[in-house]
């Protein structure tokens, strides 16, 4: 039995410049990832991270023939069921400095914005995860079980995730915490934040992201988030608020009046633009000391009626706010991808707090090596495109891998025999080479079966 391979542990052909380029395992190392035995955390969080590109989950990866050269199950779990690993800082330190390398490489006149949004994070057919909870699609409007995953963006057309938070509910709780989690550690801290409300938990991201070094000039939200306090709160940070605006009980000042968003609609002047989708567009107070620019756009399925688009920054013309603001599409690309491509929810199905926050990290990881990658490629791949030619390249890998094996073993028992049946065989094998085509001969070192 051979154990600790390391060619199990390789990434595919293109994704390992990009892994050293970005130094993942460094930025691993300075978050504080350390065992006293066993195996090392770089080993097992790279393992991990390359397991889905075997097109295999863990238990089945195990039951395979390789399953021997793999660390045992319970290494695995341990590491990422650890309370003590500071995930979040991890991801901060890896995500910001992909963005600063992406700054370096832009223009200084290119739009960057900070996005937040949230998204599903299903486990309806769990009943003993820690924390699980139960909460509305406002979308279907149907109810599940499990978390909202409240994520911050950072994007100038590529999204590069800087943080998030698996949010529960007191309210509408079906587990509570693990009470023997040790409350000094990092998981324990995930956890009440758990529990916090989302306004809250958004200006502790903003924050961290701009403690860290990341740097953008507005702030887009979905309508969900788009309020006063919060918007208060970001305004006093030095950033401009770009968000569409919900048809509900807020009320806009304008001359001393409070109208509501319909009424704003009616005071509001038309537009004169090139694009015919833009209406009106008003300059009101959303709340006193928060001056906003609303702008109205026809809705793209039903023509009879019209979106708000709300934005503090005050120079930018009708055109542009709407432009920018355009630009929030990128999280809900990169949610699609994280949970149809990258097996976000799927994975890995422990109880654990610490397990879905581990694992959700790894998957982000996986998806700023890609958004990278696909950034850095000259060609008009897809995500989609680009991580299936990723999986085929891992097929390839192990292919070369045996044959590679294999002249090593005949090299050796060359080495070993004497020198007339060393060159009998070494006369063979070039024979047999030669006689490959092409295409195999590109995966082989033929030169160390050279003479």
């Amino acid at each position: 039995m051979i154990d600790h391979q390391p060619d199990l542990n390789q990434l595919p052909n293109e994704l390992k410049p990009a892994f050293q380029e970005l130094k993942v395992l460094k930025h691993l190392q300075q978050a504080g990832f350390r065992k006293r035995f066993g195996f090392s955390c770089a080993r097992l969080f790279q393992l991990v991270f390359v397991l889905l590109f075997h097109q295999k989950n863990w238990f089945r990866l195990l039951e395979s023939s390789k399953g021997d050269a793999f660390p045992g199950k319970d290494a695995v779990y341990r590491f990422l069921n650890h309370a003590g690993f500071a995930w979040r800082r991890f991801l901060t330190s890896l995500s910001v400095a992909t963005v600063q390398k992406v700054n370096v490489l832009t223009s200084s006149n290119r739009d960057t914005v900070f996005i937040v949004d949230d998204s599903m994070f299903e486990r309806n057919r769990s009943k003993a995860v820690e924390l699980l909870a139960r909460f509305k699609d406002h979308a279907t409007g149907a109810y599940y079980k499990g978390f909202r995953m409240l994520t911050m963006g950072w994007s100038d057309g590529h999204t590069f995730p800087l943080d998030f938070t698996l949010l529960s509910s007191s309210k509408s709780a079906i587990n509570g915490m693990n009470e023997k989690i040790d409350k000094r550690t990092n998981g324990y801290k995930r956890r009440q934040e758990a529990l916090l409300p989302a306004p809250q938990v958004i200006v502790s991201m903003l924050d961290r992201a701009l403690t860290a070094g990341a740097t953008a000039s507005y702030v887009l939200m979905d309508s969900w988030f788009t309020h006063a306090p919060l918007i208060g709160e970001i305004v006093s940070r030095g950033l401009d608020v770009i968000g569409m605006v919900k048809n509900d009980n807020k009320r806009f000042l304008v001359q001393g009046r409070k109208l509501s968003l319909k009424e704003l609609y009616a005071a509001a002047s038309p537009v004169q633009s090139k694009k015919r989708g833009i209406l009106r567009s008003i300059q009101t107070e959303l709340a006193p000391g928060i001056p906003v620019r609303v702008v109205f756009v026809r809705h793209r399925t039903k023509k009879n009626e019209w979106l708000a688009v709300l934005s503090t920054d005050l120079s930018l013309s009708v055109e542009d706010v709407i432009r920018i603001y355009g630009i929030r599409w990128d999280i809900e690309v990169f949610f699609k991808c994280t949970k149809s491509l990258l097996r976000l929810q799927k994975e890995f199905q422990g109880r654990s707090y610490d397990l879905l926050i581990s694992h959700t990290t790894i998957v982000f990881s996986r998806y700023i090596l890609l958004a990278w990658q696909h950034r850095q490629s000259t060609d008009a791949r897809s995500f989609g495109g680009l991580f299936y030619v990723l999986c085929d390249e891992v097929g390839t890998l192990d292919w070369a891998i045996a044959l590679q094996q294999l002249l090593d073993l005949i090299n050796e028992t060359a080495t070993k025999a004497g020198k007339k049946l060393s060159a009998l065989i070494q006369r063979q094998l070039q024979q047999w080479i030669a006689a490959l085509p092409n295409y195999i001969k590109a995966c082989l070192p033929i030169s160390c079966c050279e003479s």
